[in-house]
């Protein structure tokens, strides 16, 4: 099956391919050294994904330099960072890495859809609907699982507190938008919890939206790097403008922190600036106090939790009414610092719901959504309503160049399902959008409709089924991951079973681990005629590349008795034409693998076999009962039918030994008179034109026939 090569922009791609050519980066190298310089250059990889460059002087311009130059040179070594501006999973192997893990809980839950499904039409009712969101809720969590994870790098035991953001993995834009998914359509128990939920999602992901435009994250990054140097933050202008951005998106425990960074709170300035020190306090209070609709708040993040809508309307009326009477407090009047008693109220007109301040504070629509629903519109449930609300802040907010998470938001926020699945093929190929249906079709009967319902324009398949088809034709185009399509095939109804027929059948049977994982999957889905085939070409082919044990066991595990009768028959005429030679031993572990039951006369190599055993120890100078046994044996083999006629000179040219025996004649009167009535058989035969002559010498019929007629005159006395 020929594999899809994907665009450039596809992070999803097993082996990362562009069809267009790409602008080289450029590396600038600062070496340091003083011109004048003809350096001369050696490259050489260093440990992780960086160049080791080592910069040598010319002889010519090192002789030139004075003592205090450089004469030797410079090693440098060049990071290449190799990443996506977007923080995409590029690693070929960590992408393999969430191929194969996503397998298993997307095969588990087929097999809960199928038991669901059966179980349902037992009962002649409808699925579980809460039973299965559950699964569908597991799936999810063990897919995000795979995508990586937030959590801060191990930090120091003393915490600096002039640290406002703590390093963190770099987010990547597919679990940002696994993680939409999940919230909207997954999680199901949580559907009123989605504005705080929100919050959360932006508190990982704001970072990513900072290539295309300001952030709050970068904002917060920016005010950082000045922090170092800055003694009295409270008279910068960006410490206020990152406590409003942070305050307005629901960053609260930043919020807090920084506004503990302010100079009033240092020991030497208590007595004389207690009021300023007292209002930023109480603030820092209010806005820990915050009231959050939400089921737990993790560790280090503040707000108060309300279980239901009518305690937190109870919390968030009566926090309303503690910030309306501080910002109405006669205390303002004694502040002397202007620039924070302004922007202290700033940040109170913040959780008062002031559209123009929070417009200010915040950089793009996302972020200033989000306020609408912490500050201005708690209450709001409903996509409908939350649709409306986006198309406000986005007229607000305009962007030039937004980013494909926020065209995925919209998407979802309108409950276009075509447009969350053109999002999620464009920007994240063909793993993203055959995984996300489970969570597009858990309860929402539109999108079920929409991706299962059968399509003359695909051939009578579902969209569903031609996504999966697609990711199918991905893996088995990768000679490590073709392995994993058949688990997404079986799930197509329509073609899955043929085209996993035609996968199996490309694979190169002629490894032997390709082929056992070949007849493993055949037997998990019930392929017998494909894995009697595959064993059947492998037999051939180990045959044919002179590997006959291997050969003739696949054939035989293939039950192809018409193969194993004509090589049957091959074994039976080469021992024919080389009765004599030693060669016999190389074919002798062949014989005994085919065993009897086949055709074409191998009861009686096999008979033979035993007679060359059994004279070879005759050869060895054995005891005389030896000699007579392999004199039985001879006779027997002679007076079988299944004996051709061709073997019976060269039998009696291999016993020569046996018919000049040196003691009492081997065998008697009779016995002698039955081979040399073979050997006048086989003279009158010799006249015959379709006689094959053996490869023995030309007096080897004489030199029988005489040693015959002395056995049988010693016999003849023996008897007498």
């Amino acid at each position: 099956m020929p594999g899809l090569l994907t665009g450039s922009g596809d992070s999803s791609s097993l082996v990362p391919f562009s069809p267009e050519p790409s602008t080289p980066a450029v590396y600038p190298l600062h070496h340091g050294l003083k011109p004048p310089i003809t350096p001369r250059l050696s490259i050489s990889w260093s440990s992780g994904n960086s160049l080791r460059v080592s910069v040598f002087r010319s002889p010519e311009t090192a002789s030139t330099i004075g003592e205090e130059g450089e004469v030797g040179g410079k090693v440098i070594e060049l990071k290449l960072s190799g990443e996506d501006v977007d923080g995409e999973v590029t690693d070929a192997a960590r992408w393999r890495k969430i191929v194969y893990g996503s397998v298993s809980p997307f095969a588990h839950l087929q097999n809960k859809k199928n038991a669901m499904a059966a179980f349902s039409e037992l009962r002649s009712s409808a699925p579980y609907n809460v039973e299965w969101s559950k699964y569908v809720l597991e799936y999810s969590k063990d897919i995000n699982s795979l995508l990586g994870n937030n959590k801060s790098n191990p930090s120091s035991l003393i915490e600096d507190p002039r640290t406002v953001l703590k390093n963190v993995e770099e987010p990547s834009s597919l679990k940002a938008a696994w993680e939409l998914l999940e919230i909207f359509y997954a999680n199901k128990q949580s559907q009123s919890w989605i504005p705080e939920q929100l919050v959360d999602w932006l508190t990982d992901y704001d970072s990513l939206l900072s290539g295309k435009m300001p952030t709050v994250h970068s904002r917060l990054v920016e005010f950082q790097a000045q922090l170092i140097n800055t003694q009295t933050v409270e008279n910068e202008a960006a410490y206020w403008q990152a406590i409003s951005s942070a305050l307005s998106v629901g960053w609260l425990d930043i919020v807090v922190k920084l506004l503990r960074l302010h100079g009033s709170y240092q020991l030497n300035q208590l007595g004389t600036r207690e009021t300023e020190n007292g209002l930023v306090e109480a603030v820092a209070v209010l806005i820990s106090k915050m009231p959050r609709m939400r089921a737990d708040l993790p560790d280090g993040k503040l707000g108060e939790c309300c279980y239901n809508k009518s305690d937190f309307m109870k919390a968030w009326e009566k926090w309303r009414a503690q910030i309306t009477k501080l910002d109405c407090s006669a205390y303002w009047l004694q502040c002397s610092h202007h620039q924070t008693k302004e922007n202290l109220k700033n940040l109170l007109q913040i959780m008062l719901g002031n559209i123009n301040i929070l417009s200010n504070a915040t950089c793009h629509w996302v972020e200033l959504y989000i306020a609408h629903f912490l500050y201005i519109r708690p209450f709001t449930s409903g996509l409908e309503s939350m649709y409306v609300l986006a198309q406000k802040c986005i007229q607000l907010k305009p962007t030039s160049s937004p980013h494909k998470l926020m065209s995925l938001i919209i998407g979802i926020l309108g409950e276009n399902t075509e447009v969350i699945l053109a999002e999620c093929s464009k920007s994240f190929g063909p793993w993203m959008i055959t995984h996300a249906t489970e969570l597009l079709t858990a309860g929402n009967i539109q999108a079920e409709i929409l991706l299962k319902e059968e399509r003359h324009n695909l051939g009578g398949i579902s969209i569903e089924e031609s996504h999966r088809l697609v990711y199918a034709q991905v893996l088995s185009s990768h000679a490590l991951t073709w392995q994993i399509a058949p688990i997404y095939l079986i799930s197509c109804m329509k073609h899955g079973v043929g085209l996993l027929e035609i996968l199996l059948y490309k694979q190169p049977v002629y490894h032997s681990q390709v082929l056992l994982k070949n007849i493993e999957i055949c037997r998990l889905y019930e392929l017998d005629s494909v894995s009697a085939n595959a064993m059947k070409i492998a037999g051939v082919h180990n045959w044919k590349h002179g590997k006959k044990g291997s050969g003739i066991f696949w054939l035989q595990q293939a039950g192809d008795e018409v193969r194993l009768n004509r090589i049957a028959q091959n074994l039976f005429d080469f021992v024919g034409k080389s009765i004599s030679d030693e060669s016999f031993e190389q074919w002798e572990g062949l014989i005994e693998l085919m065993g009897t039951e086949s055709k074409g006369g191998l009861e009686f190599l096999h008979k033979y076999r035993d007679f060359k055993k059994s004279l070879q120890q005759v050869q060895e100078g054995v005891v005389t009962d030896a000699a007579r046994k392999a004199g039985e044996s001879l006779i027997l083999i002679m007076k079988n039918p299944s004996t051709p006629q061709r073997f019976w000179l060269p039998l009696l040219y291999d016993s020569m030994k046996l018919l000049t025996w040196q003691g009492a004649p081997l065998l008697n009167v009779s016995q002698s008179n039955l081979l040399l009535n073979k050997l006048q058989e086989l003279s009158v035969a010799r006249l015959r034109p379709d006689f094959v002559e053996v490869g023995l010498p030309p007096h080897a019929l004489s030199s029988v026939r005489a040693a015959l007629a002395t056995n049988l005159g010693r016999a003849i006395l023996e008897e007498c």
